[in-house]
């Protein structure tokens, strides 16, 4: 991808080369820390912790303080992440403007090592990448992507990292747009399997998502690339995940679509770049 002297975000929190003090909490912090971690990235936190929000705000926060200087490639890495979240400013601002959506809200970025605080809970590394509406912040420890290629297989690159990067946004358009609010309230009455088709299709919408940024950013893109992105959704399949994890698949138990969904999902809006071909509601619960 193309992105070296292109604006960066403002929005971008760079916690890293931080320690991290203090015990996650008892209670709200250590079970916001379980969903997330369940979740091998791509989540909307606010799905599984709706009803944890007071317990949560009382957890005990992580600490953080000034420990080492960032490496050459840190900063690299950093500045990378910073001129994607400018382009989903970008993106995202001309999609709610021309669609009559009211005016898109930037969320923040935070990138961290080891463990951070959020709106939603305290969390590891182990969480992988998260979006929580609670702060409408999405947080990464960039160290996940080398696990995207060592642990789950994936081919690596930096449009990974930007496929991973546009699906959490995707979350916050969907928080933007009332989406995760509507799905969170559906399933505080649905039996468990319902409950997680709904959240199939919110995460495969923001697949869709995902892809429609990719769409509007082609002028930016290289060769390799959407190979790149479409081998990221493959690796993080939950059937994928389940034959890695424990040899045989069980699809009720699916939160996030299978990897052939994934990739189908992201394809169907990189190649549109329409909002109203992402109904993967009607598409997958009718």
């Amino acid at each position: 991808m193309k992105w070296k002297g292109r604006r960066q975000s403002d929005n971008m929190e760079d916690r890293r080369g931080m320690s991290s003090k203090g015990k996650l909490a008892a209670g709200g912090g250590v079970v916001a820390l379980i969903v997330i971690a369940l979740q091998i990235f791509g989540g909307d936190t606010g799905q599984q912790l709706a009803p944890l929000v007071e317990q949560i705000g009382n957890s005990q926060t992580v600490q953080q303080t000034e420990q080492r200087e960032l490496t050459a490639q840190e900063k690299e890495t950093g500045a990378f992440v910073s001129t994607l979240l400018a382009d989903t400013e970008d993106v995202w601002s001309k999609v709610f403007s021309d669609n009559n959506l009211g005016q898109y809200k930037y969320p923040t970025m935070v990138i961290f090592t080891d463990a951070v605080s959020t709106g939603c809970g305290n969390a590891s590394s182990a969480s992988g990448p998260f979006y929580c509406p609670a702060d409408q912040s999405l947080y990464m420890d960039l160290v996940f992507f080398d696990e995207l290629k060592t642990r789950f297989g994936a081919q690596g690159g930096d449009f990974a990292i930007a496929y991973v990067t546009a699906h959490e946004i995707g979350h916050h358009v969907q928080t933007l747009l009332g989406t995760s609010q509507k799905v969170r309230q559906l399933q505080q009455n649905a039996s468990t399997s319902d409950a997680n088709r709904l959240s199939v299709a919110q995460e495969l919408q923001a697949d869709f998502y995902a892809g429609v940024w990719a769409y509007y950013n082609k002028e930016y893109l290289e060769e390799g690339d959407i190979e790149e992105a479409l081998s990221a959704a493959n690796a993080v399949g939950d059937d994928a995940i389940q034959k890695r994890s424990q040899g045989s698949v069980t699809p009720d138990s699916f939160t996030h679509g299978t990897s052939q969904q994934r990739k189908e999902w992201f394809m169907k809006g990189y190649r549109s770049g329409n909002l109203q071909e992402g109904d993967t509601f009607s598409a997958l619960l009718n």
